[in-house]
């Protein structure tokens, strides 16, 4: 297993169990599932509760979201009111992104110029439509994934993007 990890923060972004495709070699989709968690739900193989332990009625807690969010811990980031400030953070960020692949990968800076450009094109035309997740550290200066939701064979998909140079994958 390979965890995908933000080269900046260190934070987990994801990991390569979930259905993921690679996009113009740049960006990398993860497809998610919208789940609900019961909190004190767990059950024990082969267990069996003691007729002593009655339930006395506790309140059960539940968390519901998207798989990957709710896995590594990623926060959303309400930041970016508008596509201007959302394109000045990702000035930033690509600079950032820039000099790390040019200190560790030159070989690939002339693939991310060329179809981040292209990419970020496509994405800042539904800006209306994304959501905005941080890492666990909820720092803005590291990656801030992005995600939409789009029709997948009659069903809602909650889909992520991570900017492919901005992440260092870890095997597990």
């Amino acid at each position: 297993m390979k965890i995908y990890k933000d080269i900046i923060t260190g934070d987990e972004m994801f990991a390569d169990t979930y259905k993921m495709k690679l996009v113009d070699d740049v960006i990398y989709e993860v497809y998610g599932k919208l789940i609900t968690r019961q909190g004190d739900d767990i059950k024990l193989e082969g267990a069996n509760a003691s007729a002593e332990e009655a339930d006395e009625g506790t309140d059960i807690t539940s968390e519901s979201g998207v798989d990957v969010v709710l896995n590594h811990r990623l926060t959303e980031c309400f930041a970016f009111g508008d596509k201007k400030s959302y394109t000045l953070y990702l000035k930033d960020y690509m600079k950032k992104v820039l000099a790390k692949l040019e200190e560790k990968s030159p070989d690939q800076v002339d693939i991310f110029k060329t179809n981040m450009n292209k990419a970020m094109k496509d994405i800042l035309g539904r800006f209306k439509e994304l959501q905005f997740f941080t890492g666990e550290s909820m720092d803005c200066d590291g990656m801030v994934a992005l995600v939409e939701y789009r029709e997948i064979n009659g069903d809602s998909v909650p889909v992520l993007m991570f900017f492919k140079h901005g992440l260092e994958e870890e095997k597990c």
